[in-house]
């Protein structure tokens, strides 16, 4: 198995994975029944070299959803006949969950509204309240 390309300054080596077959639920009929094709992926987060304490806390936080309480992350795929590709599209999608994971979050810039906008809702509202003020009145008898 090959290491696992995050992004430039992360790849992680295929030693730090732990690769399980079982059979899948997917399509292929009696191959199905025959063969181990589903492939689950585990990665342990917490005693993994390539990451810093600081990633490997954002990581924790990030998917805290998908890592179990021993820190391992695991990745499952079954859309594929071939153990092959099917072990293939799980390690490709554990790269892109970390990725996200440890792309930084963009901030954001608080703006502020425009005077010309301001002027409008209130000119607005007051032409609003004016037309609701003529409907109200009382026509004058003479």
């Amino acid at each position: 198995m090959e290491d696992l390309y995050i992004n430039p300054r992360i790849t992680i080596p295929s030693d730090c994975f732990t690769v399980s077959y079982s059979r899948s639920s997917g399509p292929g009929g009696q191959h199905v029944n025959k063969l181990n094709t589903r492939v689950s992926v585990f990665l342990d987060i917490r005693h993994c070299p390539c990451f810093s304490e600081r990633q490997k806390q954002t990581l924790a936080v990030a998917l805290k959803g998908r890592i179990d309480k021993q820190g391992v992350l695991q990745v499952s795929s079954q859309q594929s006949r071939s153990q092959a590709a099917n072990r293939n599209a799980a390690l490709q999608r554990m790269a892109e969950l970390i990725g996200q994971a440890l792309k930084p979050k963009r901030t954001r810039k608080k703006t502020h509204v425009p005077k010309r906008a301001v002027e409008k809702r209130l000119s607005d509202k007051k032409s609003r309240s004016n037309i609701k003020r003529l409907r109200s009145e009382k026509p004058q008898e003479e």
